[in-house]
Protein backbone atom coordinates (compact mmCIF):
# COMPACT_ATOMS: atom_id res chain seq x y z
CA UNK A 1 0.00 0.00 0.00
CA UNK A 2 1.42 3.30 -0.84
CA UNK A 3 -0.49 6.39 0.74
CA UNK A 4 0.15 10.02 0.81
CA UNK A 5 1.44 10.97 4.28
CA UNK A 6 1.13 14.55 5.87
CA UNK A 7 3.86 14.94 8.07
CA UNK A 8 2.98 18.21 9.78
CA UNK A 9 5.47 20.61 11.04
CA UNK A 10 6.63 19.22 14.66
CA UNK A 11 7.30 15.47 13.24
CA UNK A 12 9.58 17.23 11.00
CA UNK A 13 11.68 18.74 14.33
CA UNK A 14 11.42 17.91 17.92
CA UNK A 15 8.59 14.97 17.18
CA UNK A 16 11.03 13.03 14.65
CA UNK A 17 10.96 10.12 16.65
CA UNK A 18 7.38 9.58 15.88
CA UNK A 19 7.81 10.12 12.19
CA UNK A 20 11.01 7.71 11.89
CA UNK A 21 9.12 4.60 14.03
CA UNK A 22 5.87 5.22 12.11
CA UNK A 23 7.56 5.09 8.90
CA UNK A 24 9.41 2.26 9.84
CA UNK A 25 6.86 -0.26 11.18
CA UNK A 26 4.73 0.33 8.44
CA UNK A 27 7.69 -0.59 6.48
CA UNK A 28 7.09 -4.07 8.02
CA UNK A 29 3.24 -4.04 7.41
CA UNK A 30 3.71 -3.49 3.89
CA UNK A 31 2.49 0.42 4.48
CA UNK A 32 4.65 3.26 2.42
CA UNK A 33 4.36 6.33 3.41
CA UNK A 34 4.57 8.47 0.62
CA UNK A 35 5.21 12.62 1.76
CA UNK A 36 2.54 14.86 -0.14
CA UNK A 37 5.51 17.40 -2.29
CA UNK A 38 5.05 20.78 -1.35
CA UNK A 39 2.66 20.10 2.13
CA UNK A 40 2.31 23.35 4.02
CA UNK A 41 1.15 23.16 7.88
CA UNK A 42 -1.80 22.64 8.45
CA UNK A 43 -2.93 25.53 10.01
CA UNK A 44 -2.46 23.88 13.97
CA UNK A 45 -5.84 24.01 15.00
CA UNK A 46 -8.80 24.64 12.95
CA UNK A 47 -11.12 27.72 12.84
CA UNK A 48 -14.39 27.22 15.50
CA UNK A 49 -15.83 30.63 13.81
CA UNK A 50 -18.05 29.94 10.83
CA UNK A 51 -17.47 33.07 8.33
CA UNK A 52 -13.59 32.46 9.18
CA UNK A 53 -13.33 30.50 5.70
CA UNK A 54 -9.60 32.03 4.94
CA UNK A 55 -8.11 29.61 7.41
CA UNK A 56 -9.37 26.46 5.75
CA UNK A 57 -7.13 26.99 3.02
CA UNK A 58 -4.04 25.32 4.30
CA UNK A 59 -5.55 22.33 4.76
CA UNK A 60 -7.71 22.04 1.31
CA UNK A 61 -4.26 23.12 -0.44
CA UNK A 62 -2.58 19.61 1.31
CA UNK A 63 -5.73 17.94 0.22
CA UNK A 64 -4.96 18.81 -3.56
CA UNK A 65 -2.03 17.64 -3.52
CA UNK A 66 -3.57 14.82 -2.65
CA UNK A 67 -5.60 14.49 -5.43
CA UNK A 68 -2.57 15.00 -7.86
CA UNK A 69 -0.58 12.64 -6.48
CA UNK A 70 -3.30 9.94 -6.75
CA UNK A 71 -4.03 11.67 -11.05
CA UNK A 72 -0.27 10.92 -11.25
CA UNK A 73 -0.26 7.55 -9.52
CA UNK A 74 2.20 8.16 -7.35
CA UNK A 75 -0.13 6.35 -4.70
CA UNK A 76 -2.58 3.12 -4.95
CA UNK A 77 -5.21 4.09 -2.22
CA UNK A 78 -8.34 5.63 -3.25
CA UNK A 79 -7.49 9.61 -2.54
CA UNK A 80 -6.73 8.53 1.22
CA UNK A 81 -4.03 10.65 3.48
CA UNK A 82 -2.25 9.27 6.16
CA UNK A 83 -1.51 11.35 9.34
CA UNK A 84 0.34 10.97 12.69
CA UNK A 85 0.11 14.07 14.68
CA UNK A 86 -3.52 13.97 16.11
CA UNK A 87 -4.13 17.66 16.07
CA UNK A 88 -2.95 17.37 12.28
CA UNK A 89 -5.27 15.09 11.97
CA UNK A 90 -8.31 16.72 13.72
CA UNK A 91 -7.65 19.98 11.43
CA UNK A 92 -7.30 18.69 8.39
CA UNK A 93 -10.90 16.48 8.93
CA UNK A 94 -12.17 19.48 10.35
CA UNK A 95 -11.45 21.51 7.44
CA UNK A 96 -12.49 18.50 5.11
CA UNK A 97 -15.87 18.19 6.50
CA UNK A 98 -16.83 21.83 6.33
CA UNK A 99 -15.99 21.31 2.30
CA UNK A 100 -17.72 18.76 2.21
CA UNK A 101 -20.67 19.90 3.76
CA UNK A 102 -21.26 23.05 2.11
CA UNK A 103 -20.44 23.44 -1.30
CA UNK A 104 -20.90 27.08 -1.79
CA UNK A 105 -17.79 27.27 0.48
CA UNK A 106 -16.08 24.49 -1.31
CA UNK A 107 -16.46 26.74 -4.91
CA UNK A 108 -15.58 29.85 -2.82
CA UNK A 109 -12.21 27.91 -1.61
CA UNK A 110 -11.36 26.69 -4.95
CA UNK A 111 -11.74 30.47 -6.48
CA UNK A 112 -9.36 31.48 -3.97
CA UNK A 113 -6.86 29.21 -5.18
CA UNK A 114 -7.32 30.23 -8.48
CA UNK A 115 -3.79 29.34 -9.52
CA UNK A 116 -4.01 25.68 -8.78
CA UNK A 117 -3.92 23.55 -11.92
CA UNK A 118 -6.43 21.09 -9.71
CA UNK A 119 -9.65 21.76 -8.11
CA UNK A 120 -10.48 19.90 -4.78
CA UNK A 121 -13.43 17.91 -5.06
CA UNK A 122 -14.14 17.11 -1.02
CA UNK A 123 -12.93 13.62 -2.12
CA UNK A 124 -9.77 12.97 -0.02
CA UNK A 125 -10.32 10.93 3.24
CA UNK A 126 -7.96 12.06 6.01
CA UNK A 127 -6.88 9.00 8.40
CA UNK A 128 -4.82 8.78 11.27
CA UNK A 129 -2.64 6.23 10.97
CA UNK A 130 -4.50 4.41 14.08
CA UNK A 131 -6.89 4.28 11.84
CA UNK A 132 -5.52 2.61 8.94
CA UNK A 133 -3.98 -0.03 11.42
CA UNK A 134 -6.83 -0.52 12.24
CA UNK A 135 -8.47 -0.95 8.35
CA UNK A 136 -5.44 -3.41 8.08
CA UNK A 137 -6.21 -5.79 11.32
CA UNK A 138 -4.98 -5.77 14.97
CA UNK A 139 -5.01 -9.27 14.33
CA UNK A 140 -2.88 -9.49 11.50
CA UNK A 141 -0.61 -7.15 13.42
CA UNK A 142 -0.62 -9.37 16.23
CA UNK A 143 0.53 -12.31 13.60
CA UNK A 144 3.64 -10.04 12.76
CA UNK A 145 4.75 -9.67 16.79
CA UNK A 146 8.45 -10.89 16.84
CA UNK A 147 9.05 -9.06 20.18
CA UNK A 148 5.73 -9.76 22.50
CA UNK A 149 5.25 -6.83 24.97
CA UNK A 150 3.65 -9.09 27.87
CA UNK A 151 4.18 -8.23 31.11
CA UNK A 152 4.26 -4.28 30.07
CA UNK A 153 1.17 -2.30 31.55
CA UNK A 154 0.29 0.93 29.16
CA UNK A 155 -2.10 3.73 29.54
CA UNK A 156 -3.28 5.08 26.12
CA UNK A 157 -3.75 8.52 26.38
CA UNK A 158 -5.86 9.87 23.58
CA UNK A 159 -6.22 13.62 24.89
CA UNK A 160 -8.25 15.38 23.23
CA UNK A 161 -7.59 15.82 19.13
CA UNK A 162 -7.70 11.90 18.69
CA UNK A 163 -11.79 11.60 19.94
CA UNK A 164 -13.33 14.75 19.82
CA UNK A 165 -15.35 16.61 18.29
CA UNK A 166 -17.47 13.32 17.33
CA UNK A 167 -17.37 13.72 13.69
CA UNK A 168 -13.84 13.79 13.34
CA UNK A 169 -12.90 11.54 16.04
CA UNK A 170 -11.15 8.06 15.31
CA UNK A 171 -13.33 6.43 17.85
CA UNK A 172 -16.37 7.02 20.12
CA UNK A 173 -15.31 10.37 22.60
CA UNK A 174 -16.62 8.70 25.42
CA UNK A 175 -15.78 4.95 25.93
CA UNK A 176 -12.76 4.78 22.62
CA UNK A 177 -10.97 1.13 22.44
CA UNK A 178 -8.66 1.66 19.76
CA UNK A 179 -5.65 2.48 21.21
CA UNK A 180 -6.23 -0.44 23.75
CA UNK A 181 -7.38 -3.09 20.83
CA UNK A 182 -3.39 -1.79 19.43
CA UNK A 183 -1.71 -2.47 22.51
CA UNK A 184 -3.22 -5.78 22.70
CA UNK A 185 -2.56 -7.04 19.38
CA UNK A 186 1.39 -6.28 20.75
CA UNK A 187 0.80 -8.36 23.67
CA UNK A 188 1.01 -5.49 26.22
CA UNK A 189 -1.87 -5.14 29.19
CA UNK A 190 -3.59 -1.40 28.67
CA UNK A 191 -4.32 0.38 31.91
CA UNK A 192 -7.60 1.24 32.59
CA UNK A 193 -7.19 4.99 34.23
CA UNK A 194 -9.60 7.75 34.44
CA UNK A 195 -7.49 10.78 32.71
CA UNK A 196 -6.95 8.77 29.09
CA UNK A 197 -9.77 11.90 27.80
CA UNK A 198 -8.24 14.44 30.27
CA UNK A 199 -6.61 17.82 28.44
CA UNK A 200 -3.22 17.76 29.15
CA UNK A 201 -3.23 21.83 28.79
CA UNK A 202 -2.23 22.07 25.22
CA UNK A 203 -0.90 25.21 24.46
CA UNK A 204 -1.55 26.96 27.78
CA UNK A 205 2.42 25.48 28.07
CA UNK A 206 3.65 28.75 25.95
CA UNK A 207 2.65 31.09 28.36
CA UNK A 208 0.89 29.23 31.34
CA UNK A 209 3.30 26.69 32.40
CA UNK A 210 1.80 26.37 35.98
CA UNK A 211 -1.66 25.50 34.70
CA UNK A 212 -0.09 22.78 32.52
CA UNK A 213 2.21 21.24 34.89
CA UNK A 214 -0.56 21.19 37.17
CA UNK A 215 -2.55 19.45 34.74
CA UNK A 216 -0.20 16.90 33.50
CA UNK A 217 1.14 15.84 37.44
CA UNK A 218 -2.74 14.86 37.96
CA UNK A 219 -2.65 12.82 34.76
CA UNK A 220 0.84 10.88 35.43
CA UNK A 221 -0.33 10.58 39.14
CA UNK A 222 -3.50 8.40 37.84
CA UNK A 223 -1.32 6.75 35.13
CA UNK A 224 1.09 5.39 38.11
CA UNK A 225 -2.07 4.88 40.76
CA UNK A 226 -3.68 2.55 38.23
CA UNK A 227 -0.27 0.49 37.44
CA UNK A 228 1.34 1.75 34.33
CA UNK A 229 5.06 1.05 33.34
CA UNK A 230 4.62 3.97 31.13
CA UNK A 231 1.85 6.41 28.84
CA UNK A 232 1.52 6.28 25.04
CA UNK A 233 0.31 8.95 22.81
CA UNK A 234 -0.22 10.38 18.76
CA UNK A 235 -0.15 13.62 19.60
CA UNK A 236 3.91 15.99 19.73
CA UNK A 237 2.28 18.64 22.23
CA UNK A 238 0.68 15.59 24.47
CA UNK A 239 4.22 14.27 24.46
CA UNK A 240 5.66 17.44 25.69
CA UNK A 241 3.47 18.28 28.08
CA UNK A 242 3.43 15.09 29.85
CA UNK A 243 7.34 14.03 29.18
CA UNK A 244 9.39 17.19 29.36
CA UNK A 245 7.20 18.99 32.03
CA UNK A 246 7.99 16.23 34.18
CA UNK A 247 11.61 18.13 35.15
CA UNK A 248 9.61 20.87 36.91
CA UNK A 249 7.26 18.31 38.72
CA UNK A 250 10.96 17.01 40.64
CA UNK A 251 11.53 20.07 41.19
CA UNK A 252 8.43 20.98 42.97
CA UNK A 253 7.51 17.54 44.53
CA UNK A 254 10.92 15.62 45.43
CA UNK A 255 8.44 12.50 45.91
CA UNK A 256 7.19 12.56 42.25
CA UNK A 257 7.77 9.33 40.76
CA UNK A 258 8.65 9.87 36.67
CA UNK A 259 6.95 8.25 33.78
CA UNK A 260 8.23 7.45 30.56
CA UNK A 261 5.87 8.71 27.91
CA UNK A 262 6.36 7.17 24.07
CA UNK A 263 4.63 7.70 20.40
CA UNK A 264 2.28 4.76 20.05
CA UNK A 265 4.30 3.88 16.97
CA UNK A 266 7.78 4.01 19.14
CA UNK A 267 5.80 0.63 20.76
CA UNK A 268 5.19 -0.89 17.25
CA UNK A 269 8.24 -0.76 16.39
CA UNK A 270 9.90 -2.74 19.01
CA UNK A 271 6.78 -5.01 19.08
CA UNK A 272 7.82 -5.76 15.18
CA UNK A 273 11.61 -6.21 16.24
CA UNK A 274 13.07 -3.00 14.71
CA UNK A 275 15.97 -1.61 15.92
CA UNK A 276 15.34 0.43 18.65
CA UNK A 277 18.33 2.36 18.36
CA UNK A 278 16.78 4.06 15.02
CA UNK A 279 13.37 5.50 17.01
CA UNK A 280 14.89 8.62 19.05
CA UNK A 281 14.22 6.82 22.70
CA UNK A 282 17.56 9.16 23.69
CA UNK A 283 15.11 12.45 22.89
CA UNK A 284 12.82 11.51 25.85
CA UNK A 285 13.09 13.55 29.11
CA UNK A 286 12.29 10.17 30.98
CA UNK A 287 14.26 7.66 29.96
CA UNK A 288 12.15 4.19 28.83
CA UNK A 289 14.55 2.67 27.94
CA UNK A 290 15.66 0.79 31.71
CA UNK A 291 11.60 -0.38 31.98
CA UNK A 292 11.78 -1.55 28.44
CA UNK A 293 15.28 -3.64 28.78
CA UNK A 294 14.26 -4.79 32.15
CA UNK A 295 10.27 -5.80 31.12
CA UNK A 296 10.39 -7.02 27.52
CA UNK A 297 14.16 -6.10 25.74
CA UNK A 298 16.37 -8.16 27.91
CA UNK A 299 13.87 -11.77 28.40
Amino acid sequence: MKIPYFPGCSLKTYASSFEKSAIASGAELGIEFVEIPRWNCCGVVSSLTSDDLMHHLAPVRNMIRVLEMQNDKIVDTDNKMLTLCSMCMNTLKRSNLKMQEHADELETINDFMYKEDQKYDGSVQVMHYLEILKEYGFAKIAEKVKVSLKGLKVAPYYGCMLIRPKEVGIDDAEEPTIFEDFLKALGAEPVDWRSKKTCCGSYLTVNKENIVVKLTGKILEDARRNGADLIITSCPLCAFNLDSRQELLQIRNPNFEPIPVLYFSQLLAIALGLDINKFGFENNKVDGMPLLKNKILNK
